[in-house]
């Protein structure tokens, strides 16, 4: 019975059309992936450098949700590194920036 399984798997494993010999490796081309921490840094700094060819390349990276979830993520941790840079509360960081009032 071992040996049926073991013809089958070998049978199963080689490829038909070379005999059993291996094909040879297919040449891929190199795709550079970006991850989305990569891609919401690159989007930022074009949107503040008014770059649109930059905000279009990043965004074509990563999906529009992961693409915003970056965002989000550098948003935060940008103004937590303001507000201990300026021993301030990230309250009152993020409402300096956007030009609002103190709460």
């Amino acid at each position: 019975m071992v040996g049926v399984i073991e013809k089958i798997r070998q049978f199963l494993v080689r490829d038909r059309g070379t005999g059993g010999a291996k094909r040879p490796a297919v040449a891929r081309p190199a795709v550079q992936r970006h991850n989305l921490f990569e891609a919401a840094a690159t989007y930022v700094s074009a949107c503040a450098e008014d770059d649109q060819d930059g905000i279009e390349e990043a965004a074509a990276w990563v999906s529009p949700e992961a693409l915003s979830f970056g965002i989000s993520e550098l948003a935060c941790r940008a103004v937590i590194a303001l507000a201990r840079e300026r021993d301030e509360s990230p309250q009152t960081v993020a409402r300096t920036l956007l030009g609002l009032p103190a709460a």
